[in-house]
């Protein structure tokens, strides 16, 4: 089950992780992890690898598409 997030606080995590993750796409991504799966358990560990696979199968930038999947999966459209 999905967890019920609030708008405001997925934005704040998101500004947060943009704000702190530095190296490109690699350290977006596990801080992505970090905050959406260890901190706040938004999704479990499974949830976020298949995303992260699906991802990395598609062409463009990884964490952007996972962190717009992410937004999407606990806010739909509004937070995609």
């Amino acid at each position: 089950m999905i967890p019920s997030v609030g708008l405001a606080d997925l934005f704040r995590q998101f500004l947060r992780i943009g704000l702190l993750s530095f190296g490109g796409p690699a350290a977006q991504i596990a801080l992505m992890h970090r905050v959406l799966v260890d901190e706040r358990g938004w999704l479990n560990e499974r949830q976020f690898l298949n995303a992260l696979s699906f991802c990395m199968l598609l062409p463009g930038p990884e964490a952007m598409q996972l962190a717009t999947y992410a937004g999407w999966r606990l806010r739909g459209i509004a937070g995609g």
